[in-house]
């Protein structure tokens, strides 16, 4: 399984022939938008910053056979861009080389007095390697997961709710997405923490475009 970042919670997922990208949103980089030979686009939830409302329109048409999967609130504002497929915890889609799963429904509070979304994390299988992007939520734990890309810094996040969180997926390896909201001088701070106190064997920092196989 390869990795790369395509800036903040965007990932590109390939395996043999298999091509994913998730959450590709208005803080992803210019790059994303012009994948092509895309197997499927998977949304986590409507944030902007996890799905760019004025870009998937093009990104859709450029990948006609692409499989596009979403969450239910964010399959039905995305229903002009083409017909996207709504997701649900423990919902299994094979694509071939590999399969995606549907993890928890419900987005982290930022505050009581905001309305709550839904949130459908993605749980990638491919060559005996399982990644899980959680989108914004730290609620639901699978199990097995070897690679954990962890969401950084959130408006509904702190460093220690973070911590604990990776301990409890308890990865191999954990890798830090949804990171555009921290300074380069705070950085540190955060992965510092995240890195030697979540217990996992491995940290990898991608940076914003890095690319690793696991």
């Amino acid at each position: 399984m390869q990795i790369t970042r395509f800036g903040h919670a965007a990932l590109l997922v390939e395996h043999e022939d298999q091509r994913v990208l998730i959450d590709p949103g208005s803080f992803s980089r210019d790059e994303t938008f012009s994948l092509t030979d895309l197997d499927a686009i998977i949304v986590t939830h409507q944030h902007a910053d996890h799905v760019d409302p004025n870009r998937i329109g093009a990104l859709v048409a450029a990948n006609p056979r692409a499989r596009l999967l979403a969450e239910p609130q964010t399959a039905t504002a995305l229903e002009q861009f083409g017909a996207w497929h709504e997701t649900a915890s423990g919902m299994t889609v094979d694509l071939g080389a590999l399969s995606v799963t549907g993890v928890g429904s419900r987005h982290a509070v930022i505050h009581p007095d905001m309305p709550g979304i839904g949130n459908v994390g993605v749980l990638v299988e491919a060559g005996g390697t399982r990644l899980f992007h959680p989108g914004d939520s730290y609620e639901s734990v699978p199990d097995n997961v070897d690679v954990l890309a962890v969401p950084l810094s959130a408006p509904w996040a702190k460093v220690s709710e973070t911590v604990d969180f990776v301990r409890a997926v308890a990865p191999r390896v954990v890798l830090p997405i949804h990171d555009c909201t921290i300074s380069d001088l705070a950085y540190p701070i955060y992965w510092g923490r995240v890195s030697e106190m979540g217990g996992a064997d491995e940290a990898l920092l991608l940076g914003q475009d890095g690319s690793a196989t696991l």
